[in-house]
């Protein structure tokens, strides 16, 4: 089993369904196990592969994953250990709407955004040392 398939099977081992709280429960666990600069390469390849074998590759996001990991990994140093707490002191993630403080629903759902990364164009994602702007790495900073 690779580091996606045993996140994955952790994450759904008390879920039934693969929804919003599951894609978060993966990217904490991508994060604190794998850190923020690894966690949104090994989250992409694993979520496109496994959109290719359930037959629907057009599911795959890419500027979706890295945000949501992204989102994620910024609270990860503050947060606590129990993903069910973590949820607790940062609600917002629950909100499928928070990328739009981020980026227009036409630039979301255009076709480069779900090929590949792309920049907000309404404001800047939160940063910190650990958690520089997504599609940057660590050393480049914001």
């Amino acid at each position: 089993m690779d580091a996606f398939e045993s996140l994955m099977a952790e994450v759904m081992t008390c879920a039934d369904r693969f929804g919003h709280r599951e894609h978060l429960h993966l990217a904490w666990l991508a994060v604190r196990r794998h850190g923020p600069s690894a966690a949104p390469d090994l989250l992409a390849a694993g979520i496109r592969r496994t959109a290719r074998y359930a037959g629907a590759p057009q599911k795959y996001h890419a500027t979706m994953t890295q945000a949501w990991t992204h989102l994620v990994a910024h609270h990860v140093p503050e947060g606590p250990d129990d993903f069910g707490a973590f949820l607790q002191r940062f609600p917002r993630l629950l909100d499928k709407r928070l990328l739009t403080a981020h980026y227009s629903s036409s630039r979301l759902a255009s076709a480069e955004a779900r090929a590949s990364w792309i920049t907000p164009d309404l404001a800047p994602f939160p940063t910190t040392p650990e958690s520089p702007q997504p599609g940057t790495t660590p050393s480049e900073g914001p």
